[in-house]
């Protein structure tokens, strides 16, 4: 894919002499007057601002400082590309850069390598053969509102998720440039998002070593077909395919390969799972054993329809939706409206590539007039399939139970 340097770099500095100002402020204070509506989640106060941000359009916000913000669920039936202006956002660490200097900016490699790097942007895109891949970004505690018993943390509808095309280079090329020495067990990465109070811990992720060099990441620059969008991460980030959010680095610059494990917080205290195979535990109990979280679980939602929607009796229904997992490929998507006793498959469409979202439609008719309780059950290529309960962890991460949408046929 080629780029106009020129006028990206023309973009990038109109952006930050006209929103540098504003983001200053998103970062310390919420912007009410910028208040378009709200929207709300099924769920004991479900309530949610929208709020325009720079570069997006309303969006749901959960935090002001640090920014996060949650695409409105229906967003999802518009395609199965999710508009940079519409992806959700997720900071960890309240001080985040508010202008960026391209011509400046370096990606910085050190620890077990042969020679420490310091990267221009240029030298960076030069360094191998653009690569594309289409991949769905989802945090980890996405869906966490709709845990029973409620969990800490931020409570998430299902809209802090989105799939884009991502353009860059394979994490593999700069490592291999920098020459990885044998010793190498980890690689860690580390953005420009900064802690405020000296006691709180940097927010460093870190892959194993094979995983780094197997060609999967990528140091993206580019997201559906355009510079990627400041709060998303600009102006590179790492994309890591098939995992959760938490290790995809916005404003990445500096990469450290390791000849240890990363024993930091995000690491070793934070986004962690129960260690087995469901990664849950009993509601209300504590892991015994946990490990970082990792793949995505197979997950599927209905979008053209919302809870509570009223639809006609006799009147044929065109049901349409998404299904991903975290990287096999999605083999089936069910649709079931009594109960889960049967089942009828939907028609899947456009593969885009295992780690996308891939949309799918059922025709049906409703005959009884009353309440319906459509539900989604999708199967990975790889056998996984949506459980019909919902598990539980601590943490209200990796949720993935069938979905169940409410509607009254009239």
């Amino acid at each position: 894919m080629k780029f106009d340097e020129g006028h990206a770099a023309f973009r990038r500095r109109k952006f930050l002499q006209q929103a540098g100002l504003a983001a200053t402020a998103l970062a310390v204070a919420p912007l009410r007057s910028m208040a378009a509506a709200s929207a709300n989640i099924p769920v004991d106060n479900g309530e949610r601002e929208l709020i325009a941000y720079p570069q997006k359009r309303p969006l749901m916000r959960i935090t002001t400082r640090p920014p996060h913000l949650e695409t409105p669920f229906s967003v999802f039936n518009e395609g199965p590309f999710t508009a940079n202006d519409a992806f959700f956002v997720r900071y960890h660490l309240a001080n985040i850069p508010t202008a960026i200097d391209a011509d400046t900016y370096r990606l910085k490699i050190s620890g077990r390598v042969t020679r420490e790097l310091s990267l221009s942007l240029a030298e960076l895109k030069a360094l191998a053969p653009a690569v594309e891949v289409i991949a769905v970004n989802q945090c980890s505690g996405n869906s966490r509102a709709f845990s029973t018993p409620r969990v800490f943390g931020a409570q998430l509808g299902n809209g802090s998720m989105g799939n884009a095309r991502w353009v860059g280079v394979p994490l593999r090329a700069v490592l291999d440039h920098a020459g990885v020495l044998a010793d190498a067990k980890q690689v860690s990465f580390k953005g420009l998002d900064e802690p405020v109070l000296p006691t709180t811990p940097a927010f460093v992720k870190a892959l194993d070593i094979d995983h780094a060099l197997s060609g999967e990441p990528i140091i993206a620059w580019a997201m559906n077909g355009t510079d990627i969008p400041f709060l998303n991460g600009y102006p590179i980030k790492l994309i890591v395919p098939g995992y959760f959010g938490t290790y995809w680095i916005k404003h990445l610059n500096q990469i450290e390969v390791l000849d240890h494990v990363y024993d930091g917080f995000f690491m070793a205290k934070a986004y962690r799972v129960p260690d087995n195979d469901c990664a849950c535990v009993p509601a209300g109990t504590t892991p015994a054993k946990t490990r970082p979280i990792a793949r995505l679980k197979v997950r599927s939602f209905i979008t053209s329809l919302e809870d509570g929607s009223v639809v006609r009796a006799g009147r044929r229904l065109e049901l349409k939706g998404i299904a991903f997992d975290g990287g096999s490929g999605i083999k089936a998507v069910d649709i079931s409206d009594d109960g889960g006793q049967t089942w009828k498959s939907a028609v899947l469409g456009q593969d885009l590539g295992k780690y996308s979202f891939r949309e799918w439609r059922i025709g049906m008719t409703p005959a009884r007039k009353g309440e319906l309780k459509l539900m989604v059950r999708a199967t990975a290529q790889s056998g996984e399939i949506q459980p019909l309960e919902a598990s539980w962890n601590p943490a209200g991460y990796a949720r993935n139970v069938i979905e169940t949408t409410k509607i009254t046929v009239a």
